[in-house]
């Protein structure tokens, strides 16, 4: 549905997903779609392949706050789902945080935002609440850690925001799994990220949208500004090794990410050379406590961890040298 068709629906909660075209934009899109809000999604490319019923499309760029603003000038929630380059996010978060910003603001919308681990540096403890320090000891912790800092400081000047923090996405392409872990899948090849046995936080895409929805539903009840872990799924090396197997339906060898190579090709790569740094997530063992959010939402439940890694076999099944179990 374009944004200027006349819509006969009755009244229904608003939600302007920006940057919907993005693993997190689109599963945001098909879950609060899936909840029968009203979504309008905005991306600067054509969004032919995310059509789905009821949903309004925006195609315009995200600091274009004015025209977004003229298509929408009242909703219930905004979610920022924009992902800047990963290589140039020194200069890019500040104005995509600013616009984001003055478009809840002026569209009296609770800003959602997904947060990640990023911000307590690399050595990060082992379980992370909503009360562990930040620590700004790399260039991406201190970068997200002033975005947030952003987002404060305009809640004390109108905004309503919340963060919701997530471990590492499971779904979509672009990620350490489909570009690592399964890249080799289909050869029988599984790549450890590091020692087997270290816990590693995971936010299985689907699940954590159906969270922000829920979240959303609550928006009248939560603070000016607030800060919201989502557990997600914790798992080992070991652990994935073992699902991808139950999955496969045979043996999978496992291999160690050569990072020695990955470091010189990132002398080539930028993109290459930015997420070599994030490695000391791999050495870290890791998990978010969901506490708060249980106090929130109730019990949590989710998919298994078979469950958000199944695509990923189907993947290599259509290649056409395993089965999905």
């Amino acid at each position: 549905m374009n944004l200027n068709t006349p819509s006969t629906l009755p009244e229904r909660p608003s939600v302007l997903v920006l940057g919907a075209r993005g693993r997190f934009g689109h599963a945001a899109v098909q879950a609060f779609a899936a909840a029968g809000w009203r979504v309008i999604a905005q991306a600067r490319s054509p969004m032919a392949d995310l059509a789905a019923k009821d949903v309004e499309y925006l195609q315009c760029d995200a600091l274009d706050t004015a025209r977004i603003l003229a298509a929408v000038p009242r909703v219930d929630v905004v979610i920022h789902a924009i992902n800047p380059d990963y290589t140039r996010w020194e200069t890019l978060l500040p104005p995509v945080t600013d616009a984001v910003i003055r478009i809840a603001m002026a569209s009296g919308a609770l800003l959602m935002v997904p947060g990640n681990v990023y911000n307590f540096g690399k050595e990060l403890p082992a379980v992370l609440s909503e009360n562990t320090p930040f620590a700004a000891n790399t260039p991406k912790a201190a970068q997200r850690i002033a975005m947030e800092q952003s987002l404060a400081d305009a809640s004390r000047k109108g905004l309503r925001c919340v963060v919701v923090r997530a471990g590492d996405f499971i779904g979509g392409s672009g990620t350490w799994l489909d570009m690592a872990i399964t890249k080799s899948l289909d050869k029988g090849v599984v790549t450890h990220m590091g020692p087997d046995d270290l816990p590693h936080a995971w936010a299985y895409l689907p699940d954590l949208a159906n969270v922000f929805v829920r979240l959303a539903g609550q928006r009248d009840a939560l603070p000016a500004f607030d800060i919201i872990h989502y557990p997600g799924i914790t798992a080992t090396g070991r652990d994935v090794h073992a699902a991808l197997e139950q999955l496969s339906g045979r043996k999978l060898r496992a291999k160690a990410m050569p990072w020695w190579l990955m470091n010189c090709i990132a002398l080539f790569s930028p993109m290459l050379k930015a997420a070599i740094k994030m490695r000391y997530l791999w050495q870290r063992p890791h998990q978010l406590s969901g506490d708060k959010l249980e106090k929130l939402l109730g019990k949590l439940t989710g998919s298994s961890l078979q469950e958000a890694l199944r695509p990923y076999v189907k993947n290599a099944q259509d290649v056409g040298t395993i089965s999905v179990a």
